[in-house]
């Protein structure tokens, strides 16, 4: 399983199999937001990217990959 980089920063395999897991299981963009933050996670634009963070803290994981937002 690859990990995703940004500003020095991995999100961790096991992160990014959930973002995959809860995205394949939401009917639409908006949901799978919803459904992150159950999980104690959201997710933020930042100048055309999308990056995964930690609530309630907003620390960022990482840029979420292409092929999973």
């Amino acid at each position: 399983m690859a990990l995703a980089e940004t500003a020095g920063h991995m999100i961790d395999a096991g992160i990014l199999e959930l973002l995959r897991h809860e995205r394949t299981q939401a009917l639409s963009n908006r949901e799978w937001k919803f459904r992150l933050g159950a999980h104690g996670l959201a997710v933020k634009d930042v100048q055309g990217k999308q990056i995964v963070t930690r609530l309630p803290q907003g620390i960022e994981l990482g840029v979420i990959p292409a092929d999973v937002a």
